[in-house]
Formats: C-alpha cells, structure tokens, sequence
C-alpha cells in the first residue's frame, strides 16, 4: 500500500503542487489582477490541475500499454454482473452523451441564455460544448487506440480514448450547473450533483455496452470536468479584473 501511494499518488501531488506554485508566480508577474481573484479561487484552481494532471497520469499509463489488465478485469466484470434488462436501459442512457442529443440540447439552451442577455453564461456553454468537442478529436486522433473486442458490441467512430461521450457531457454538464449556479445560487448544490449523476451513468453505459475502457472514461471525466471549471475560472478572473479596473478609474 505504501509502495503504491509512494509510486502513484505522490508524484501527482508533487507535480500539481509544482503547477499551483507555478502558475501563480506568472500570473503575479503578467496581471496583478487576475492573481488576486485566483487566490480566492484556490480551491476551484487546484481541482482543475488534479483532474488534468489524473487525466495525463492515465494517459501516459495508456501510451505505455500499462492498463490491459485493469481495463479488462473491469469490462469482464460489469459484463458478468449487469442484466441485460439494464444493458437495454444503458443503452438508452448512453444517448444522452451522443453529438445527436447534446447539439441540439446545448444550442438550445446558449440561444435562450443570449436571448435573455445572460452574455457569459451562454459563452461558458457554447465555449465548453465546442471546446470538448475539439478536444476529443484532437486526442483520439493522436492516440489510435483501439476499442474494447471483449464480446459483439455496436460499432462506433474513432478511437477508443478517449470516450467522447464521457468527455462531451461532462464538459456540458458541469458547464450547466456553472450557469445554473450563476443564475440561482441558491441551486447549486442540486446542479452539481445532477451534473455528476449525468457523467456517471454515462461513463458507466459505455463500459456496460464494452465500447470503451474503464481508463478512457476516467480520462475522459476528467478532461471534461476541468475544461468548463478552466473557462469559468477565467471568465470571472477575466470580469473581476474590470470591475477593479472600473472602480480604480
């Protein structure tokens, strides 16, 4: 157990500690402003290099070939386990992550957030929704990995890592309790946990149908999670830094 932290664990830790530590001495050096804000955002700040930094650890732990046995025990395992009434309800569970659905769902809802005038929550979800997908495109392109074959399963596009469904909905989930949370404080704590049931019985569906490895989801999650925290964190960064220069003027 301590050999395994001391391997695993520590050196993430390390490393995000590295890039906190970092990336506040060059914001302190380039904009004054926006440091002070991100300090009050620490917290925020910190879960966003942990989820990019996990999701580099599994990466990197995925290039190597070092997860076949995890992968597989896993797959082999929700197979075994999971009744085929509920692969039939994960199927359908699965199309709430798919392009076919979060398009539209998401293009409806920034049109109605720019027709109210809500300017930055309607760029916090168009930008996290675009930005995800770009962001999977780019990374199944340069990965090539190939998708689970463990028994008959639905054919799909593209490589297997990371899982598109995963990352698409959670970038558009977590941006949408981001906005729910601008709009209704008080609403918050319903948004994210919403948020998080969404991502995992989504990421939990693309396991159960055998389309996708268990590291290509977790990868996935945690891309997508930490892309609509990043743009939110600059966002307000970015209009705290106004209302200071504003005031100062």
């Amino acid at each position: 157990m301590i050999y395994w932290f001391i391997a695993n664990i520590l050196p993430l830790l390390l490393i995000t500690a590295a890039l906190y530590l970092g990336l506040f001495t060059a914001v302190r050096r380039m904009q004054r402003g926006w440091s002070i804000h991100l300090e009050e955002r620490r917290i925020a700040l910190l879960l966003i290099l942990v989820l990019t930094v996990a999701a580099v650890k599994v990466a990197e732990q995925v290039l190597g070939a070092r997860t076949s046995d995890f992968d597989t025990a896993v797959l082999l395992f929700l197979n075994q386990q999971t009744p085929s009434w509920l692969v039939t309800v994960f199927a359908w569970i699965t199309l709430t992550g798919s392009s076919m659905f979060l398009t539209p769902v998401i293009g409806l809802v920034v049109v109605a957030l720019a027709i109210l005038r809500q300017r930055a929550e309607a760029l916090l979800l168009a930008a996290s929704g675009i930005g995800g997908v770009l962001m999977v495109y780019v990374i199944k392109r340069s990965v090539g990995r190939d998708r689970p074959a463990l028994w008959e399963t639905e054919v799909y596009w593209g490589s297997s890592f990371p899982s598109g469904h995963t990352l698409g909905t959670a970038a558009c989930a977590v941006a949408l309790a981001l906005c729910l949370r601008r709009l209704r404080p008080r609403t918050r704590s319903l948004g994210l946990w919403l948020a998080l049931c969404w991502i995992a019985l989504v990421g939990l569906s693309r396991m159960v149908l055998g389309v996708h490895w268990p590291t290509d989801v977790m990868a996935a999650a945690c891309l997508g999670i930490a892309l609509p925290l990043t743009l939110n964190l600059m966002l307000d960064a970015h209009r705290a830094h106004q209302r200071q220069q504003r005031a100062g003027t």
